[in-house]
C-alpha cells in the first residue's frame, strides 16, 4: 500500500502531486524545486544556491518519509542550461560525495516550473532497524 509523504518544511506542491510517495521499503520523490518553503521563490538565480536549495528540499521530503539522502538509490537531475553542469556538480558533491554516490542521470530541458535552473528527484530506501 503506497503512503503519500507531506511536509511543511519542504515547498508546497505546485499541481496535482505529492512530494513524494512510499511503497514498501521505497520512497520516490517528486522534482524539488529550488524553492524556499516559507516564501514559494527561490534563493536567487544563482545555479550553485538554487542546486543547494532543491537538495535540502530533496532531503527533508526523503526524511519525512523515513529515509535520507544516504539512503538514495537514484536521483535524476533536470539543468536548463548544461553550461551549468560543473558548478551543478559542485553542490552535488557537497550532498552525495564522490565515493558511492548514487545512479544519476542529468538532462538539459528546455524549461522548468517557475523559470528555475535545477529541478532534482530521488528513489531512496527506507532503512529498518
Amino acid at each position: 500500500m503506497k503512503k503519500i509523504v507531506s511536509s511543511s518544511d519542504a515547498p508546497k506542491a505546485i499541481g496535482p502531486y505529492s512530494q513524494a510517495v512510499c511503497f514498501k521499503d521505497l520512497v520516490f520523490t517528486s522534482g524539488q524545486l529550488p524553492l524556499i518553503p516559507e516564501t514559494m521563490n527561490f534563493p536567487s538565480s544563482c545555479v550553485k544556491e538554487q542546486t543547494r536549495e532543491s537538495l535540502t528540499n530533496l532531503k527533508v521530503v526523503l526524511e519525512k518519509g523515513g529515509s535520507s539522502l544516504k539512503s538514495v538509490l537514484k536521483t535524476t537531475c533536470f539543468l536548463v542550461d548544461m553550461d551549468d553542469f560543473a558548478a551543478f556538480n559542485e553542490v552535488y558533491t557537497e550532498f552525495f560525495g564522490t565515493e558511492g554516490a548514487p545512479a544519476r542521470s542529468c538532462f538539459a530541458v528546455a524549461k522548468l516550473p517557475k523559470g528555475a535552473l535545477v529541478e532534482i528527484e530521488a528513489i531512496a530506501f527506507v532503512e529498518r532497524p
